[in-house]
């Protein structure tokens, strides 16, 4: 399938329209790129102008080059505990997945049982699917769900084998319905201090796409 060129508009991907605020965005950009490798931006909400854009399910996601992943963990033993937030790419060399078990889940207890759901912009890449499906394997005592908005390079041979290794290993990977972005808009997205919550706002074509992915990910991994 062929890349779509088309370029978001300045509002949608959350950059100013004041010319005095980009030269200030540039500036930033500029000391952001300064970071060392593998930077990784964590937090509990993030802003609701790059969810709109981020996890748009669009059947081309020119222009959308970093991975958002929201994260639930379950962890059962004695007692319950679960903890949630999020994590996103700061540069290109850096990868939501692999950070998440990096930073937030570095090891698995083996009297513990983990029950992790990912709620992520778009599946994960080839390196990190595969390195995923090791993690499975060795650690039985996680179960990893993964709902994407998008799938990544659906297409390629190399990707569709990951993600059937990934389903080999245990791992359930899933669409998200609108229902699951609903979700991580009231969960996941910064509300306007002050303000009461504002209700998700559907995209138009969100149905549609949800079914299109859906039918790709079934031909996959059936």
């Amino acid at each position: 399938m062929a890349e779509k060129q088309e370029e978001p508009s300045n509002t949608q991907n959350g950059e100013p329209d004041n010319a005095e605020e980009g030269e200030e965005k540039k500036k930033k950009k500029v000391k952001r790129e300064d970071l060392p490798p593998f930077e990784i931006v964590t937090g509990e909400r993030l802003p609701a102008i790059f969810f709109k854009f981020q996890f748009r399910n669009v059947e081309y996601s020119s222009g959308r080059n970093k991975t958002f992943l929201c994260y639930v963990v379950e962890t059962q033993g004695k007692e319950s505990v679960t903890s949630r937030g999020y994590l996103e790419d700061e540069h290109a060399a850096a990868h939501a997945e692999i950070a998440f078990f990096n930073t937030i889940l570095p090891k698995c207890e083996s009297s513990l049982r983990y029950n992790v759901t990912w709620y992520v912009s778009s599946s994960p890449c080839v390196t990190c699917a595969d390195r995923i499906t090791e993690i499975l394997r060795k650690n039985k005592n996680l179960r990893l769900t993964i709902m994407v908005g998008r799938l990544f390079m659906w297409e390629e041979p190399e990707m569709q084998a990951a993600l059937k290794k990934m389903k080999a290993a245990g791992c359930k990977l899933r669409i998200m319905k609108p229902q699951d972005f609903e979700y991580v808009w009231q969960n996941f997205v910064e509300q306007e201090e002050g303000q009461e919550a504002k209700a998700f706002v559907p995209w138009e074509d969100i149905q549609e796409n949800f079914q299109y992915y859906e039918e790709k990910l079934a031909d996959i991994l059936h």
